[in-house]
């Protein structure tokens, strides 16, 4: 299976976007070599500006940019983008409702041997709880770059949570992404498994173990964590009566809690969440890592088990 980095997408899509006569701008905390905003400073260097290593300043800048008409896109790593500048993207940004589209790189644990202090797992958490915040967690390649094309269009605040390390791709070219929708990618009819962003390949692995056990495991890929789609996790969870929720992220506030809040007002089946259990990160290779924190296949097709059993 091919593999490519969500973050690949990024760069390449705003030049796109900028050809289509899109007015869009791209505001980075140095860092866009390893964002891929410098093959857009390379294409359109004056919609580019560099606001050095002071990401509170970024978000300002690009706030300001939106405010005169343009659509402003923002970089960094996910680490520094929503935690070093939460007030200013709080108060600034999502208080005004401004074209602000945060688009950090090197999230979760996939971030690998930079360690716990870069490895962002509570950015989701972070993002989702402001209010008309958007939040998008493509789950490789094609869906990040749709997801991009999609807040580009979309008026006000968005996050795109892009990740460092290439992933395989689950989708195809013609993938195209809508706002708020998740996308039942395999149908079953015994368990939920509910993923996001690099965790929805590892349900789909997950699904053919437990397809050996004679277990049928539907699979969702819920790209948009806020507007969540309600209806399409609801049917799920009522037709399967057991769920498992997948994320490279704290079981804190990301997806598992988001779809909690689902389970326990429309439909209470059992739930499993398959996560970081509240601690930090540590330095290591990506694969490692995952198998370290039980976000592997088998620790998916483990919980499904698991859940099942209570239902």
């Amino acid at each position: 299976m091919s593999k490519r980095a969500t973050r690949e997408a990024f760069g390449a899509t705003l030049v796109e976007l900028a050809g289509e006569g899109v007015d869009v701008v791209a505001v980075e905390a140095d860092l866009s070599k390893s964002t891929t905003t410098a093959v857009f400073a390379d294409a359109y260097p004056e919609r580019f500006f560099n606001a050095g290593i002071a990401e509170q300043n970024m978000i300002d800048v690009a706030a300001g940019l939106a405010a005169s008409g343009k659509v402003a896109f923002t970089g960094s790593f996910a680490v520094f983008a929503t935690g070093r500048a939460y007030d200013q993207v709080r108060n600034t940004v999502c208080y005004s409702e401004l074209d602000v589209k945060l688009a950090p790189t090197h999230s979760g644990i996939t971030v690998g041997p930079d360690g716990g202090s870069h490895q962002m797992l509570e950015d989701i958490a972070l993002m989702r709880v402001l209010p008309g915040m958007r939040v998008l967690v493509p789950a490789d390649f094609h869906a990040a770059r749709e997801a991009l094309r999609v807040a580009a269009r979309e008026p006000g605040p968005f996050y795109i949570r892009l990740g460092r390390a290439a992933v395989p791709l689950v989708h195809g070219e013609d993938f195209t992404f809508e706002l708020g929708k998740a996308y039942v990618v395999r149908e079953g009819a015994d368990v939920t498994l509910a993923a996001c962003g690099v965790m929805v390949e590892r349900a789909l692995a997950a699904a053919e173990l437990l397809a050996a056990d004679g277990v049928s495991a539907e699979v969702i890929d819920v790209a948009t964590l806020k507007p969540l789609d309600v209806g399409t996790i609801a049917a799920s969870a009522a037709k399967t009566g057991a769920v498992v929720t997948c994320e490279e992220h704290s079981i804190i506030g990301g997806l598992g809690s988001a779809v909690a809040e689902v389970l326990g007002e429309h439909v209470p089946v059992p739930l499993a969440r398959v996560g970081v259990r509240d601690v930090f990160g540590t330095s290591g290779d990506p694969e490692e890592l995952m198998a370290h924190f039980g976000l592997t296949a088998h620790h998916v097709a483990e919980a499904a088990r698991a859940v099942r059993a209570r239902a």
